[in-house]
């Protein structure tokens, strides 16, 4: 047995011992490289598993040791897995969860899970890395994917998909830099106050991508106000930065998170021009909409708004958001529900029209 090392041990260990949790438990497509790599060269990259002996990482190997017929190997064990995520593994096992996950718990559990990935990933490759590539070794293209059914190796969907059952990654990496942003103690007060704002909110069962956008709001509007409070630019600009920071805070009760962005970052671009151009920018009107007309946001806020809200009817329990709801509430929720059907059937006949349109 090898020494700890940064909370890993490597030892032997009998294959039949090691717990593979159904979310393991997928299509491991042909074996026969790894296979036939294992045969001649042995297990190059062990397998990762907790203390109690889940399988972290390395589905695809382990399948191909059974077919050998090898009764022991050599196994990372990570003796630095939380005792959630070491729950989770095991719950696995009866393919439920006991107790969902919160967004903040979700979260650092990825974090956790995907720097388990990206070690086992790094040392697969110092495995092979002085292996010539007809070798044929066990770690080629192509001959070991991913311990879970992802795409490109990445730690971070892998982690994700281990997680939720799909590509949150962004999500959850938002969650993780909006805690990241609040225990921040470099970051201006302001910032960071908005921060544990956005964390109560999440805490709370708040929307993902909301919470981002504000947060990145008010990190443009803590940079105009350095700006605005630098004795070493020009009065002018400090006045402009200034202004524009105000301009953009006089709208925050009634923008939404997507516009306030919008404001905040134009504000922001418009001062960083004029300190490389030397001159005061003309200062845009903030919308050029009627007072109290929505404003047009980019595809790509629709297409994060529907990922952040994947799902959501799954979180809660229609028997008691029913009656808990007062009158005013259920107004809105029955507009918003109203409006979104609405909404897909217009979307769903242009979609619709534009396919026969290319036929």
């Amino acid at each position: 047995m090898s020494t700890p090392l940064e909370g890993r041990i490597e030892l032997e260990r009998a294959v039949d011992s090691i717990i593979v949790g159904r979310r393991h438990r997928h299509e491991h497509g042909d074996l026969a490289a790894l296979v036939e790599s294992i045969r001649r060269n042995g297990l190059l990259q062990p397998i990762t598993v907790t203390l109690d002996g889940h399988l972290i990482c390395g589905a695809r190997r382990l399948a191909a040791i059974k077919l050998l017929g090898i009764k022991t190997i050599n196994v990372w064990v990570r003796s630095g897995v939380s005792d959630r995520l070491g729950q989770l593994l095991a719950e696995q096992d009866d393919n439920q969860l006991h107790k969902p996950l919160t967004q903040l718990e979700a979260a650092a559990l990825y974090r956790e899970l995907k720097t388990l990935l990206a070690e086992d990933a790094a040392r697969r490759q110092e495995a092979t890395r002085f292996r010539p590539a007809s070798d044929g070794g066990e770690d080629g293209p192509g001959n070991l994917p991913e311990p879970w059914d992802t795409p490109a190796g990445e730690a971070r969907v892998q982690a994700a998909r281990m997680l939720t059952g799909r590509d949150s990654h962004k999500t959850l990496e938002r969650i993780g830099r909006i805690e990241g942003i609040a225990a921040d103690e470099s970051q201006p007060d302001s910032v960071r106050r908005q921060a544990a704002e956005e964390v109560a909110r999440l805490r709370a069962g708040g929307s993902v991508y909301p919470s981002h956008l504000r947060m990145n709001a008010e990190l443009s509007l803590a940079e105009l106000d350095q700006l605005a409070a630098d004795p070493a630019q020009p009065a002018e600009l400090r006045e402009q930065a200034r202004d524009e920071a105000e301009a953009v805070r006089a709208t925050e009760r009634e923008a939404k998170a997507a516009e306030l962005e919008q404001l905040a970052q134009a504000a922001l671009a418009r001062v960083k021009a004029a300190k490389t151009g030397g001159r005061k920018a003309k200062r845009l009107v903030l919308t050029a909409m009627e007072p109290g007309a929505p404003v047009p946001f980019a595809l790509s806020v629709f297409t994060a708004t529907w990922d952040d809200m994947a799902s959501w009817w799954a979180h809660y329990d229609p028997a008691e958001v029913g009656p808990a709801l007062t009158d005013e509430q259920w107004a809105k929720f029955e507009q918003a529900v109203a409006g979104t059907l609405a909404f897909a059937d217009a979307a769903r006949t242009a979609r619709r029209n534009r396919t026969e349109h290319i036929a």
